[in-house]
């Protein structure tokens, strides 16, 4: 009975073990996609750095930062950050994570639109159809300097009765190199309830912001570098 018991048990553990052994493969990755999402590009110095629009969101559930050189001028990327949102120039992320996570939204655009470069504090940036009510107000603006957005709104309609999200969205431009070239610093700040809804953004949203950030800042910088060759 003694041997039987050994060998039952032998089984089990091989059994267990490649399941185990995935599992931990899966929570080492998804903490390596959390790091990578609340800190691609930037240094710990800009992750410190107190910013504008962080007193909106004083106590914030997540922060994440994310940046990247330019070589150009602020004033060759200030007109893309502008024109940004669904249903104007979109948010320079790969064609693909549009077509899968944002599907109704057009390709981000190739060149600057004199018509969207219009915009003020107080103006509604668009994040989804119009039926759905989700977008983001500025609420400051220092042209080629610094873009702050906030939104309560992206949640789904149904969920609105039972979650909420306080969430600001800073965007700076440091000119460096007597200003021939830009840091470009991305910020993310949210605060939500209730608890699950918080699990999910670290768990969902955080590791995201990894891939769509990073493609968004390539992005920006590949149109802002055209840009001021070709002025």
């Amino acid at each position: 009975m003694e041997s039987w018991s050994y060998e039952t048990g032998g089984a089990m553990q091989s059994k267990w073990r490649p399941g185990v052994a995935g599992a931990a493969v899966a929570a080492a990755a998804e903490v390596g996609l959390i790091h990578l999402g609340r800190t691609y590009g930037s240094t710990a110095e800009e992750r410190d750095e107190r910013l504008p629009g962080d007193d909106l969101v004083p106590h914030a559930t997540v922060q994440t930062d994310h940046a990247i050189t330019i070589d150009a001028p602020p004033s060759a990327v200030w007109p893309w950050l502008v024109q940004m949102g669904w249903g104007r120039g979109a948010w320079y992320t790969a064609r693909w994570v549009d077509r899968l996570l944002f599907p109704d939204n057009g390709p981000s655009a190739d060149r600057i639109v004199p018509a969207l470069q219009d915009i003020s504090v107080g103006t509604f940036i668009p994040d989804g159809k119009p039926e759905t009510k989700t977008g983001l107000y500025v609420v400051a603006l220092e042209p080629e300097r610094v873009l702050v957005l906030r939104s309560n709104s992206h949640l789904p309609m149904s969920w609105r009765d039972r979650a909420t999200l306080d969430w600001t969205w800073t965007f700076v431009l440091t000119p460096i190199d007597d200003g021939r070239r830009t840091r470009y610093h991305f910020r993310s700040r949210w605060v939500t309830t209730p608890w699950w809804f918080s699990l999910g953004g670290w768990l969902g949203i955080v590791p995201a912001d990894f891939v769509m950030s990073r493609d968004h800042l390539r992005n920006v910088k590949k149109r802002a570098e055209q840009l001021a060759l070709a002025a």
